[in-house]
């Protein structure tokens, strides 16, 4: 299977980051702000994109952000919930 090539970019006009593959948005991670926290609501990646590790790619790339953005998170996506169990390195970004 050819490794695709993502770009994922923050979208605060619609509080998501997006994994780009091509023009095509393959995936995103939704957002809301509070008080210097990032409160991850829902994670998706389209059908087409199933199994091409966009979803992990999407939640390394937003976790990177917020740390390079001097804020903590609140997953409350089960997706990056799951995904923060398996990459304990950004633990430190979960708001106590």
């Amino acid at each position: 299977m050819a490794e695709l090539e993502v770009e994922v970019r923050d979208n605060p006009e619609r509080s998501r980051y997006e994994a780009l593959v091509g023009n095509d948005v393959a995936g995103f991670a939704a957002y809301r702000d509070s008080a210097g926290t990032r409160v991850f609501t829902h994670t998706q990646v389209d059908d087409d994109y199933e199994g091409h590790g966009i979803g992990s790619t999407l939640a390394r790339a937003a976790l990177d952000d917020v740390r390079a953005k001097g804020l903590l998170i609140v997953p409350r996506c089960p997706f990056i919930a799951a995904w923060l169990q398996r990459h304990p390195g950004y633990q430190d970004l979960v708001r106590p």
